[in-house]
């Protein structure tokens, strides 16, 4: 079966199912032209294996798609821009930006 990933909009989340069965979300609130990430959380026992990496990247290629920017104010999402720079902080909101501005550790 593997990986799906659905938006579960009255709930304000993304899901990720692993063989059917839940393993992750990703909520979120509807900023109008933005969307704020405010969490991700995987279940304890499938951790380990991307999956958060998997959800959040769907999730940034989604507002890309519908082009919309995000405010990541979930500290993973953060760091998975943070860490991939060249392929998603042009997504980041102008209010959100600052917090990218310092230079990257070498």
């Amino acid at each position: 079966m593997g990986i799906v990933i659905t938006n579960d909009e009255p709930r304000h989340r993304w899901e990720i199912f692993e063989d059917g069965e839940l393993a992750g979300v990703l909520a979120y609130r509807d900023l109008g032209d933005a969307v704020d990430l405010v969490h991700t959380e995987i279940d304890p026992a499938r951790g380990g294996r991307g999956l958060a990496a998997v959800l959040v990247a769907h999730v940034l290629d989604d507002a890309r798609d519908k082009g919309r920017m995000v405010v990541p104010s979930c500290p993973y999402v953060h760091r998975f821009i943070d860490e991939r720079r060249d392929a998603y902080l042009d997504l980041v909101a102008d209010t959100a930006r600052s917090s990218f501005d310092q230079v990257p550790d070498a």
